[in-house]
Protein backbone atom coordinates (compact mmCIF):
# COMPACT_ATOMS: atom_id res chain seq x y z
CA UNK A 1 0.00 0.00 0.00
CA UNK A 2 2.79 2.80 0.78
CA UNK A 3 4.03 1.45 -2.80
CA UNK A 4 1.05 2.74 -4.33
CA UNK A 5 1.18 6.07 -2.45
CA UNK A 6 4.55 7.03 -3.16
CA UNK A 7 3.65 8.28 -6.65
CA UNK A 8 0.94 10.63 -4.78
CA UNK A 9 3.58 11.87 -2.15
CA UNK A 10 5.79 12.73 -4.72
CA UNK A 11 3.55 14.48 -6.97
CA UNK A 12 2.45 16.82 -3.70
CA UNK A 13 5.92 17.38 -2.86
CA UNK A 14 6.95 18.85 -6.43
CA UNK A 15 4.21 20.52 -6.51
CA UNK A 16 4.80 22.41 -2.91
CA UNK A 17 8.83 22.36 -3.55
CA UNK A 18 8.15 24.57 -6.83
CA UNK A 19 5.51 26.72 -5.68
CA UNK A 20 7.04 30.16 -4.82
CA UNK A 21 7.54 31.09 -1.28
CA UNK A 22 5.48 34.53 -2.19
CA UNK A 23 2.53 33.29 -3.57
CA UNK A 24 -0.58 34.06 -1.70
CA UNK A 25 -1.85 30.90 -1.72
CA UNK A 26 -5.01 31.83 0.36
CA UNK A 27 -6.23 33.47 -2.85
CA UNK A 28 -5.83 30.46 -4.87
CA UNK A 29 -8.08 28.48 -2.49
CA UNK A 30 -10.56 31.32 -2.40
CA UNK A 31 -10.62 30.33 -6.35
CA UNK A 32 -10.66 26.50 -6.27
CA UNK A 33 -13.39 26.77 -3.33
CA UNK A 34 -15.85 29.47 -5.43
CA UNK A 35 -14.95 26.84 -8.63
CA UNK A 36 -16.22 24.05 -6.43
CA UNK A 37 -18.97 25.34 -4.81
CA UNK A 38 -20.15 26.35 -8.22
CA UNK A 39 -20.13 22.93 -9.51
CA UNK A 40 -21.47 21.24 -6.38
CA UNK A 41 -24.71 23.49 -6.56
CA UNK A 42 -25.62 22.44 -10.16
CA UNK A 43 -25.09 19.50 -9.54
CA UNK A 44 -27.38 19.88 -6.64
CA UNK A 45 -30.22 21.43 -8.06
CA UNK A 46 -30.37 20.13 -11.44
CA UNK A 47 -32.53 17.40 -12.73
CA UNK A 48 -33.75 15.92 -16.48
CA UNK A 49 -36.32 14.35 -15.94
CA UNK A 50 -37.88 12.74 -18.60
CA UNK A 51 -41.78 13.65 -19.13
CA UNK A 52 -44.79 12.14 -21.41
CA UNK A 53 -43.76 13.63 -24.50
CA UNK A 54 -40.65 11.76 -24.70
CA UNK A 55 -38.00 14.83 -24.24
CA UNK A 56 -36.31 15.78 -20.78
CA UNK A 57 -36.99 18.72 -19.26
CA UNK A 58 -35.04 20.52 -16.12
CA UNK A 59 -36.83 20.45 -12.98
CA UNK A 60 -34.86 21.90 -9.44
CA UNK A 61 -35.37 20.10 -5.95
CA UNK A 62 -36.19 23.89 -4.73
CA UNK A 63 -39.01 23.59 -6.84
CA UNK A 64 -40.69 20.80 -4.98
CA UNK A 65 -38.83 21.64 -0.85
CA UNK A 66 -38.81 25.15 -0.68
CA UNK A 67 -37.27 24.85 2.94
CA UNK A 68 -33.89 23.65 1.25
CA UNK A 69 -33.21 27.16 0.01
CA UNK A 70 -29.98 27.44 2.33
CA UNK A 71 -28.72 25.28 0.84
CA UNK A 72 -28.12 27.47 -2.11
CA UNK A 73 -26.51 30.05 0.02
CA UNK A 74 -23.81 27.84 0.47
CA UNK A 75 -23.19 26.70 -3.13
CA UNK A 76 -23.69 30.02 -5.15
CA UNK A 77 -20.09 31.36 -4.67
CA UNK A 78 -19.99 33.81 -7.72
CA UNK A 79 -19.35 36.71 -5.82
CA UNK A 80 -15.83 35.14 -4.48
CA UNK A 81 -15.09 34.41 -7.80
CA UNK A 82 -15.45 37.60 -8.95
CA UNK A 83 -13.63 39.15 -5.20
CA UNK A 84 -10.74 37.23 -6.62
CA UNK A 85 -10.79 38.35 -9.74
CA UNK A 86 -10.76 41.92 -9.34
CA UNK A 87 -7.92 41.45 -6.47
CA UNK A 88 -6.02 39.70 -9.25
CA UNK A 89 -6.35 41.50 -12.38
CA UNK A 90 -5.79 44.83 -10.48
CA UNK A 91 -2.69 43.50 -8.77
CA UNK A 92 -1.68 41.58 -12.88
CA UNK A 93 -1.93 44.95 -14.92
CA UNK A 94 0.02 46.78 -12.20
CA UNK A 95 2.90 44.59 -12.72
CA UNK A 96 2.70 44.60 -16.51
CA UNK A 97 2.63 48.12 -16.43
CA UNK A 98 5.82 48.20 -14.03
CA UNK A 99 7.33 45.81 -16.65
CA UNK A 100 6.51 48.12 -19.40
CA UNK A 101 3.67 45.49 -20.98
CA UNK A 102 0.91 46.95 -22.90
CA UNK A 103 -2.64 47.12 -22.28
CA UNK A 104 -3.73 44.99 -25.12
CA UNK A 105 -0.95 42.85 -24.28
CA UNK A 106 -2.00 41.92 -20.87
CA UNK A 107 -5.61 41.60 -21.78
CA UNK A 108 -5.09 39.44 -24.85
CA UNK A 109 -3.04 36.79 -22.11
CA UNK A 110 -6.03 37.39 -19.83
CA UNK A 111 -8.73 36.63 -22.08
CA UNK A 112 -6.91 33.30 -24.20
CA UNK A 113 -6.60 32.08 -20.87
CA UNK A 114 -10.44 32.20 -20.41
CA UNK A 115 -11.61 31.63 -23.86
CA UNK A 116 -9.77 29.14 -25.50
CA UNK A 117 -11.33 26.38 -23.63
CA UNK A 118 -14.39 27.55 -24.92
CA UNK A 119 -13.73 27.21 -28.57
CA UNK A 120 -13.58 23.11 -27.71
CA UNK A 121 -17.27 23.28 -25.82
CA UNK A 122 -18.55 24.60 -28.79
CA UNK A 123 -17.11 22.81 -31.38
CA UNK A 124 -18.48 19.74 -29.54
CA UNK A 125 -21.95 20.62 -28.54
CA UNK A 126 -22.65 21.91 -32.22
CA UNK A 127 -21.46 18.44 -33.63
CA UNK A 128 -23.83 16.78 -30.54
CA UNK A 129 -26.76 18.91 -31.50
CA UNK A 130 -26.45 18.57 -35.13
CA UNK A 131 -26.29 14.75 -34.05
CA UNK A 132 -29.15 14.38 -31.72
CA UNK A 133 -31.41 16.56 -34.63
CA UNK A 134 -30.06 14.35 -37.05
CA UNK A 135 -31.56 11.08 -35.39
CA UNK A 136 -34.51 11.81 -33.80
CA UNK A 137 -33.91 13.34 -30.45
CA UNK A 138 -36.87 15.56 -29.89
CA UNK A 139 -36.46 19.44 -30.39
CA UNK A 140 -37.17 20.16 -26.41
CA UNK A 141 -34.36 17.59 -25.16
CA UNK A 142 -31.49 19.52 -27.21
CA UNK A 143 -32.68 22.67 -26.31
CA UNK A 144 -32.84 21.75 -22.74
CA UNK A 145 -29.30 20.03 -22.72
CA UNK A 146 -27.59 22.80 -25.20
CA UNK A 147 -28.85 25.34 -22.58
CA UNK A 148 -27.55 23.89 -20.03
CA UNK A 149 -24.02 23.26 -21.44
CA UNK A 150 -23.30 26.87 -22.82
CA UNK A 151 -25.02 28.73 -19.67
CA UNK A 152 -21.80 28.93 -18.21
CA UNK A 153 -20.92 30.93 -21.22
CA UNK A 154 -22.46 33.99 -19.35
CA UNK A 155 -20.33 34.51 -16.81
CA UNK A 156 -17.32 34.35 -18.75
CA UNK A 157 -18.46 36.96 -20.68
CA UNK A 158 -19.47 39.12 -17.91
CA UNK A 159 -16.05 38.23 -16.46
CA UNK A 160 -14.41 39.13 -19.52
CA UNK A 161 -15.68 42.72 -20.18
CA UNK A 162 -15.08 43.65 -16.17
CA UNK A 163 -11.40 42.21 -16.88
CA UNK A 164 -11.09 44.64 -20.05
CA UNK A 165 -12.64 47.76 -17.53
CA UNK A 166 -10.23 46.55 -15.28
CA UNK A 167 -8.23 50.00 -16.06
CA UNK A 168 -10.73 52.01 -15.66
CA UNK A 169 -12.55 50.23 -12.56
CA UNK A 170 -9.28 49.82 -10.72
CA UNK A 171 -10.39 53.07 -8.38
CA UNK A 172 -14.00 52.82 -8.34
CA UNK A 173 -15.62 52.74 -5.00
CA UNK A 174 -17.92 49.72 -4.88
CA UNK A 175 -20.45 51.71 -3.53
CA UNK A 176 -21.72 53.42 -7.04
CA UNK A 177 -22.27 50.13 -8.77
CA UNK A 178 -24.37 49.11 -5.76
CA UNK A 179 -26.37 52.10 -5.55
CA UNK A 180 -27.25 51.31 -9.14
CA UNK A 181 -28.53 48.01 -8.76
CA UNK A 182 -30.25 49.50 -5.79
CA UNK A 183 -32.06 52.38 -8.02
CA UNK A 184 -32.70 49.47 -10.43
CA UNK A 185 -34.47 47.31 -7.88
CA UNK A 186 -36.81 50.13 -6.78
CA UNK A 187 -37.91 50.87 -10.09
CA UNK A 188 -38.03 47.07 -11.46
CA UNK A 189 -39.95 45.84 -8.10
CA UNK A 190 -41.00 49.12 -6.51
CA UNK A 191 -42.50 51.39 -8.98
CA UNK A 192 -43.65 48.60 -11.53
CA UNK A 193 -40.90 49.45 -14.14
CA UNK A 194 -39.78 47.60 -17.16
CA UNK A 195 -38.53 44.08 -16.35
CA UNK A 196 -35.66 44.55 -18.97
CA UNK A 197 -33.98 47.27 -16.52
CA UNK A 198 -32.78 44.23 -14.20
CA UNK A 199 -30.28 43.33 -17.01
CA UNK A 200 -28.08 46.84 -16.42
CA UNK A 201 -27.75 44.42 -12.92
CA UNK A 202 -25.49 41.65 -15.03
CA UNK A 203 -22.88 44.24 -15.24
CA UNK A 204 -23.32 46.72 -12.17
CA UNK A 205 -24.31 43.48 -9.64
CA UNK A 206 -21.15 41.64 -10.21
CA UNK A 207 -19.06 44.75 -10.97
CA UNK A 208 -19.70 45.33 -6.67
CA UNK A 209 -17.22 42.41 -5.50
CA UNK A 210 -14.93 43.55 -8.54
CA UNK A 211 -14.44 46.36 -6.88
CA UNK A 212 -14.23 45.02 -3.53
CA UNK A 213 -11.42 42.66 -5.08
CA UNK A 214 -9.49 45.95 -6.55
CA UNK A 215 -9.76 47.61 -2.90
CA UNK A 216 -8.31 44.40 -1.70
CA UNK A 217 -5.55 44.75 -3.80
CA UNK A 218 -5.08 48.62 -2.68
CA UNK A 219 -5.00 46.99 0.68
CA UNK A 220 -7.88 49.16 1.69
CA UNK A 221 -9.72 46.01 3.26
CA UNK A 222 -8.74 43.94 6.33
CA UNK A 223 -10.47 42.35 8.82
CA UNK A 224 -12.36 45.03 9.73
CA UNK A 225 -13.84 45.72 6.68
CA UNK A 226 -14.15 42.12 6.09
CA UNK A 227 -16.78 41.76 9.48
CA UNK A 228 -18.89 45.11 8.43
CA UNK A 229 -19.31 43.11 5.14
CA UNK A 230 -20.25 39.60 6.63
CA UNK A 231 -22.68 41.23 9.23
CA UNK A 232 -24.06 43.83 7.02
CA UNK A 233 -24.17 42.02 3.72
CA UNK A 234 -26.13 38.98 6.15
CA UNK A 235 -28.06 42.01 7.64
CA UNK A 236 -29.51 43.45 4.44
CA UNK A 237 -30.08 39.98 2.69
CA UNK A 238 -32.05 38.81 5.50
CA UNK A 239 -34.01 42.00 5.68
CA UNK A 240 -34.46 41.93 1.53
CA UNK A 241 -35.55 38.13 2.02
CA UNK A 242 -38.24 38.31 5.18
CA UNK A 243 -39.42 42.06 4.58
CA UNK A 244 -39.18 43.07 0.77
CA UNK A 245 -40.26 40.11 -0.58
CA UNK A 246 -36.88 38.78 -2.87
CA UNK A 247 -36.71 35.06 -2.79
CA UNK A 248 -34.69 33.03 -0.36
CA UNK A 249 -33.09 30.96 -3.12
CA UNK A 250 -29.56 31.94 -4.23
CA UNK A 251 -29.82 30.41 -7.57
CA UNK A 252 -32.44 30.60 -10.21
CA UNK A 253 -35.60 28.42 -9.19
CA UNK A 254 -37.54 27.00 -12.74
CA UNK A 255 -40.87 28.45 -13.08
CA UNK A 256 -40.12 31.15 -10.18
CA UNK A 257 -41.62 34.45 -10.92
CA UNK A 258 -38.30 36.47 -9.94
CA UNK A 259 -34.75 34.66 -9.78
CA UNK A 260 -32.15 36.42 -7.69
CA UNK A 261 -29.14 35.42 -10.29
CA UNK A 262 -30.62 36.23 -13.99
CA UNK A 263 -30.57 38.97 -13.32
CA UNK A 264 -28.99 39.63 -10.21
CA UNK A 265 -31.08 41.50 -7.60
CA UNK A 266 -29.97 43.68 -4.80
CA UNK A 267 -30.65 40.52 -2.44
CA UNK A 268 -27.85 38.79 -4.57
CA UNK A 269 -25.81 41.65 -4.56
CA UNK A 270 -25.99 42.26 -0.45
CA UNK A 271 -25.46 38.04 -0.06
CA UNK A 272 -22.60 38.63 -2.13
CA UNK A 273 -20.91 41.14 0.43
CA UNK A 274 -21.37 38.44 3.29
CA UNK A 275 -19.90 36.08 1.04
CA UNK A 276 -16.73 38.48 0.45
CA UNK A 277 -16.53 39.37 3.81
CA UNK A 278 -16.64 35.94 5.41
CA UNK A 279 -13.77 35.17 2.61
CA UNK A 280 -11.33 38.34 4.14
CA UNK A 281 -11.97 36.74 7.47
CA UNK A 282 -10.70 33.41 6.44
CA UNK A 283 -7.56 34.44 4.74
CA UNK A 284 -5.05 33.86 7.63
CA UNK A 285 -7.09 30.15 8.64
CA UNK A 286 -6.73 29.18 4.71
CA UNK A 287 -2.95 30.23 4.57
CA UNK A 288 -2.46 28.28 7.75
CA UNK A 289 -4.18 25.30 6.15
CA UNK A 290 -2.50 25.64 3.08
CA UNK A 291 0.73 24.84 4.49
CA UNK A 292 0.32 21.21 4.13
CA UNK A 293 1.46 20.09 1.16
CA UNK A 294 -1.41 18.12 0.13
CA UNK A 295 -3.94 20.76 0.50
CA UNK A 296 -1.87 22.76 -1.54
CA UNK A 297 -1.79 20.32 -4.35
CA UNK A 298 -5.19 19.97 -4.73
CA UNK A 299 -5.68 23.84 -4.81
CA UNK A 300 -3.09 24.60 -7.14
CA UNK A 301 -4.73 21.27 -9.92
CA UNK A 302 -7.74 23.24 -9.61
CA UNK A 303 -6.33 26.44 -10.33
CA UNK A 304 -4.57 25.35 -13.23
CA UNK A 305 -7.48 23.98 -15.25
CA UNK A 306 -10.46 26.14 -13.29
CA UNK A 307 -12.10 27.29 -16.79
CA UNK A 308 -12.31 23.48 -18.36
CA UNK A 309 -13.54 21.85 -14.76
CA UNK A 310 -16.05 25.40 -14.67
CA UNK A 311 -17.47 24.72 -18.61
CA UNK A 312 -17.74 20.83 -18.79
CA UNK A 313 -19.64 20.23 -15.66
CA UNK A 314 -22.80 20.26 -16.75
CA UNK A 315 -21.58 18.19 -19.60
CA UNK A 316 -20.84 15.66 -17.07
CA UNK A 317 -24.01 15.83 -15.79
CA UNK A 318 -25.64 15.42 -18.64
CA UNK A 319 -23.26 12.61 -19.68
CA UNK A 320 -24.06 10.46 -16.98
CA UNK A 321 -27.84 11.41 -17.34
CA UNK A 322 -27.77 10.21 -20.64
CA UNK A 323 -26.05 7.03 -20.04
CA UNK A 324 -28.26 6.09 -17.10
CA UNK A 325 -31.28 6.29 -19.30
CA UNK A 326 -30.02 2.80 -20.83
CA UNK A 327 -30.93 1.34 -17.26
CA UNK A 328 -34.71 2.94 -16.97
CA UNK A 329 -35.17 6.23 -14.74
CA UNK A 330 -32.83 5.92 -11.98
CA UNK A 331 -33.10 7.76 -8.49
CA UNK A 332 -31.77 10.57 -7.98
CA UNK A 333 -30.88 10.96 -11.40
CA UNK A 334 -34.22 10.86 -13.73
CA UNK A 335 -36.95 10.90 -11.17
CA UNK A 336 -39.16 14.13 -10.22
CA UNK A 337 -37.05 15.73 -7.45
CA UNK A 338 -39.53 16.38 -4.85
CA UNK A 339 -38.03 14.52 -1.59
CA UNK A 340 -35.24 13.85 0.45
CA UNK A 341 -34.98 10.48 -0.89
CA UNK A 342 -34.44 12.52 -4.38
CA UNK A 343 -31.32 14.42 -2.75
CA UNK A 344 -29.74 11.30 -0.90
CA UNK A 345 -29.75 9.66 -4.18
CA UNK A 346 -28.06 12.74 -5.68
CA UNK A 347 -25.62 12.85 -3.51
CA UNK A 348 -24.87 9.32 -4.06
CA UNK A 349 -24.57 9.94 -7.90
CA UNK A 350 -21.78 12.94 -6.82
CA UNK A 351 -18.80 10.50 -7.32
CA UNK A 352 -19.89 9.05 -10.66
CA UNK A 353 -20.73 12.75 -11.67
CA UNK A 354 -16.96 13.95 -10.74
CA UNK A 355 -15.51 10.74 -12.44
CA UNK A 356 -17.05 11.39 -15.83
CA UNK A 357 -16.08 15.40 -15.14
CA UNK A 358 -12.62 14.00 -15.11
CA UNK A 359 -12.89 12.32 -18.48
CA UNK A 360 -14.14 15.66 -19.37
CA UNK A 361 -11.01 17.26 -18.14
CA UNK A 362 -8.43 14.37 -19.05
CA UNK A 363 -9.77 15.11 -22.69
CA UNK A 364 -10.19 19.07 -22.70
CA UNK A 365 -7.41 20.27 -20.21
CA UNK A 366 -4.68 20.97 -22.60
CA UNK A 367 -6.51 23.83 -24.52
CA UNK A 368 -7.14 25.85 -20.87
CA UNK A 369 -2.90 25.42 -20.58
CA UNK A 370 -2.45 25.96 -24.50
CA UNK A 371 -1.02 22.87 -25.18
CA UNK A 372 1.70 23.41 -22.37
CA UNK A 373 -0.43 20.55 -20.41
CA UNK A 374 -0.45 20.41 -16.57
CA UNK A 375 2.54 23.24 -16.02
CA UNK A 376 5.05 25.05 -17.34
CA UNK A 377 8.39 23.40 -15.44
CA UNK A 378 11.33 25.53 -15.25
CA UNK A 379 14.85 23.47 -14.29
CA UNK A 380 17.32 26.31 -12.37
CA UNK A 381 20.44 25.72 -10.77
CA UNK A 382 23.36 23.56 -10.74
CA UNK A 383 23.25 20.58 -11.56
CA UNK A 384 23.53 18.67 -8.33
CA UNK A 385 20.89 20.44 -6.95
CA UNK A 386 17.99 20.76 -9.52
CA UNK A 387 15.13 23.15 -8.67
CA UNK A 388 11.84 22.65 -10.07
CA UNK A 389 9.76 25.83 -10.64
CA UNK A 390 5.50 25.87 -11.79
CA UNK A 391 4.10 28.94 -12.95
CA UNK A 392 0.47 28.22 -12.04
CA UNK A 393 -1.42 29.39 -15.12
Amino acid sequence: MRELLLPARSFVRRIDEATPAHRNRAVDALRALAICGVVLGHWFVTALVPGGDGALHTASPLQHLSWLAPVSWLFQTLAVFFLVGGHMATKGYASARARGETYGAWLAARLGRLFRPVAAVLVVWTAAALGMLLSGVPYDTVHTLGKLALSPLWFLLVFAALTAATPLVARLNPLWPLAVVLHVDLVRFGLGGPAWLGWINLAAGWLVPYTLGAAWTREALGRRAGAVLLLGGAAATAGLVLWAGYPASMVGVPGAPVSNLNPPTLAAVTFGLAQCGLALLLLDRLRSWLRRPAAWAAVAVVNLFAMTIFLWHQTALMAVTATGLLAGRLPGLHTVPDSLTWVAARAAWLPVLALALAVCWAAFRTYEQGGRGRSRVVREGRARRPRTVVRHG
